[in-house]
């Protein structure tokens, strides 16, 4: 009865060990990273300066002086930064700095597309750059009155540029820069 036994959980161990020792591989589906943001809100913002614009009542605004400001967005470690200039007939350098600043991301850049903006009823004209692939930007703007004011904005991620990686978090901000931009008001 001993030996009946000891055969039958044999013959159960070798059964089991057989049966478990496949060679079939299955991969495992493949998973991305899902970055949900909430949905923008955005609220006037006027000081002292010559324009006015709407931000994301998310973002951090913080001024420097010469009316230039750092616009922060701590959960997605990216930072916008404004720039005004007076015009002092001096737009076409104003404009060739705006641009050759873009352009400088070309090296790295898979493609920048550019998008006019026209607004004559607010005298505000300008380009919105998207700079796609592992540049160290992925958005810039300039916006102008031509004859007085003159904004750039372009935003930084204090991360290393992978495009694939801050893409939610880049497309979320561009969206905002967009939105800045067309809502700026010169007084």
């Amino acid at each position: 009865m001993l030996k009946k036994s000891i055969a039958i959980t044999v013959l159960f161990i070798i059964t089991l060990t057989v049966v478990s020792c496949k060679d079939d591989v299955v991969p495992k589906p493949a998973s991305y990273l899902r970055l949900d943001y909430a949905e923008a809100k955005y609220v006037n913002f006027e000081n002292q300066c010559p324009f006015a614009f709407e931000i994301n009542a998310d973002a951090v605004i913080k001024g420097e002086k010469d009316c230039g400001f750092m616009i922060s967005y701590p959960k997605m470690k990216a930072t916008i930064y404004l720039t005004y200039k007076p015009v002092n007939n001096d737009i076409n350098k104003l404009l060739k700095d705006a641009q050759k600043l873009t352009y400088e991301h070309v090296i790295k850049a898979d493609d920048i597309l550019e998008q006019p903006y026209l607004n004559p009823d607010k005298k505000a004209y300008g380009m919105f750059y998207q700079v796609d692939g592992n540049a160290a930007t992925n958005s810039q703007f300039y916006i102008t009155d031509s004859i007085k004011h003159f904004v750039t904005g372009s935003v930084y991620f204090y991360a290393k540029p992978n495009f694939d990686s801050i893409m939610p978090a880049a497309s979320y901000i561009k969206n905002d820069m967009q939105h800045l931009m067309e809502t700026i008001k010169w007084k």
